[in-house]
């Protein structure tokens, strides 16, 4: 992929090396001092708060040695992608639905993070949380991605952030609160199947991002395409649960399987169209 010397996104939240919360010892003393003073200069105090947070998140990282050319190479990569989900989205979603683009916050994070969904490990993956609508990610996930899932390239997690961001999308029409309603009155099994529509819909979405990326930016190189079909076959539900247990079982199933995934994503990147987003909805389950 294409993304070296490109313009970054600003909207990045680096907690790498944050171990504990601020306190109101030495450095919440500090800390309170210059939100005053920047009050008093007319700053906004969620701004001041914000970069306190992020100069501090980079002091605790060079403290404990985090910081190597590797690992800031890849958060340079995930700005990048994250800028180009913007530029997109910022451009087809009023001019194909009308809806004006608010861009999320990605939350670069190491070990552990509390978000408005509640603390997560980095075990989890990387997440999207609509009650404070960011993007989580611990860039140790693509190490895993290529060891553990057998799915190196930098498109492959190119893919993965896109998808992320295909739930951002979802949660601004207002798609993610309709799915969520319909779960509340409905068994288990009808609850996991409006899982796995939602999911392939964000597939779809990181399809329609990479097609209109690619024309406007010109970001593919030769095998791109096959890192990100790759990912997505290796993490549908079908394949994750024939390596964990040997057996597959499709009621379990909450985001599809490798060959819906890689059909999902595909026919986004095949076609750019959001006016399918709602085919996720209307085809019958089996169809998918």
């Amino acid at each position: 992929m294409r993304w070296e010397g490109r313009e970054e996104s600003a909207n990045v939240e680096d907690r790498r090396g944050m171990r504990t919360p601020m306190m109101l010892g030495g450095g919440g003393l500090v800390t309170i001092i210059v939100v005053i003073i920047g009050l008093l200069l007319g700053q906004p105090p969620n701004q001041l708060l914000q970069d306190i947070e992020q100069q501090q998140a980079g002091a605790q990282l060079a403290a404990d040695g985090d910081i190597n050319p590797e690992e800031e190479a890849a958060a340079s990569f995930v700005k990048v992608v994250l800028k180009d989900t913007e530029d997109v989205w910022n451009r087809i979603l009023p001019q194909d639905l009308g809806k004006q683009y608010q861009e999320p916050i990605l939350v670069l994070f190491s070990g552990s993070v509390d978000s408005a969904c509640g603390q997560a490990s980095a075990a989890v993956g990387p997440f999207y949380c609509p009650g404070d609508s960011k993007v989580y990610l611990d860039l140790s996930f693509f190490k895993e991605l290529q060891d553990r899932f057998g799915a190196p390239g930098d498109f492959a997690c190119a893919y993965v952030i896109a998808h992320e961001v295909g739930h951002h999308v979802q949660n601004l029409l207002g798609l993610s609160t309709q799915v969520q309603r319909l779960q509340q009155g409905t068994d288990k099994v009808e609850a996991n199947h409006l899982s796995v529509r939602l999911e392939l819909q964000a597939d779809f979405l990181a399809g329609v991002w990479a097609r209109h990326a690619q024309e406007t930016k010109d970001i593919l190189e030769s095998g791109d395409l096959e890192e990100a079909i790759r990912a997505a076959q290796q993490i549908g539900d079908d394949t994750l649960m024939k390596k964990a247990a040997g057996r597959v079982v499709p009621d379990a199933f909450t985001h599809g399987t490798s060959e819906q995934r890689i059909r999902w994503f595909t026919h986004g990147l095949k076609t750019g169209d959001l006016t399918a987003l709602d085919q996720l909805f209307e085809l019958p389950y089996e169809k998918l």
